[in-house]
């Protein structure tokens, strides 16, 4: 998967993930930046990392424990990226074997991502996370091994308390009732974060092609439907599901965030470039 993640993202322009006090120029589809200096509010001590300068060291810190640990400050923590992908048992939905999973593409456009982002110098992590946001090539291995010891239940991101201009992306399916997007949505803008979301979705999800008598099963603990003529429901069907994805939008944009959808039955490098944008974009705002 890492494999695949870094040949997607070496077919696009190095991702921008612009901030306050960050300036960017960009030439013939190449996007560059200046480096971030040294902040002037404390944050917090984490743990030293692989790929930190030994000029970030708080030596006096480090002496009072068995542990060496780097000082951050607030400017340098606003240039992260948290990325948050929905591991729920939804995701792992596919209507035809040719397909992958939800769950897959998710991950593999959330790699994919990291790799642009330590190709710019950006710190990233994994929300909800083990580990504090890193620079560096190594944040690959890293997130994989997160990916694999992070599954969770939830389909919506948990309530984790980020650094004011901070930057977050979902990846998901976002199928929960609106109401509840919504409320997690607010948890984050109400500290000036700002973000993505990506909804990934099946060709089915979105177009209910079958026909005939069917039954269909949850995959959440929801109770069996049957339908006689799934065919006789098919427009109601799609009028509630784009209503649904209307709602989206429109919650997104409330909160000042950018959202697009993507189906697996696309490859997935416009996903990515939608993510490239809708980031860059975002930080041109500020």
């Amino acid at each position: 998967m890492r494999q695949r993640a870094e040949q997607l993202a070496a077919t696009l322009p190095p991702l921008l993930v612009a901030a306050e006090r960050v300036a960017s120029t960009v030439a013939q589809g190449v996007h560059g930046r200046r480096r971030v200096g040294q902040g002037d509010s404390f944050w917090q001590f984490r743990h030293y990392a692989f790929g930190d300068s030994a000029r970030g060291i708080d030596w006096r810190q480090s002496a009072k424990s068995d542990h060496v640990y780097v000082r951050e400050t607030e400017w340098e923590a606003a240039q992260s990226v948290w990325l948050w992908r929905d591991a729920s048992a939804s995701m792992r939905y596919r209507s035809d074997r040719s397909l992958p999973e939800k769950a897959e593409r998710a991950e593999l456009v959330l790699l994919a991502l990291a790799s642009l982002l330590a190709d710019s110098g950006e710190q990233v992590a994994l929300l909800g996370g083990l580990r504090a946001p890193a620079r560096g090539r190594a944040v690959l291995d890293r997130l994989i091994d997160e990916l694999g010891r992070t599954a969770h239940d939830e389909s919506l991101p948990p309530d984790i308390a980020l650094p004011r201009f901070g930057a977050t992306v979902w990846i998901g399916d976002f199928l929960s009732p609106l109401p509840e997007i919504e409320a997690a949505l607010a948890r984050y803008t109400g500290r000036g974060i700002r973000g993505y979301m990506l909804q990934i979705l099946d060709p089915a999800e979105a177009s209910l092609p079958f026909n005939g008598r069917v039954r269909f099963d949850g995959m959440e603990g929801e109770a069996s439907t049957l339908i006689t003529r799934v065919d006789a429901v098919r427009d109601d069907y799609r009028g509630r599901f784009q209503a649904h994805q209307d709602g989206l939008k429109a919650l997104a944009q409330l909160a000042g965030w950018h959202y697009s959808a993507h189906v697996t039955d696309q490859g997935p490098e416009k996903a990515l470039m939608d993510l490239y944008i809708g980031l860059s974009q975002a930080g041109d705002r500020r």
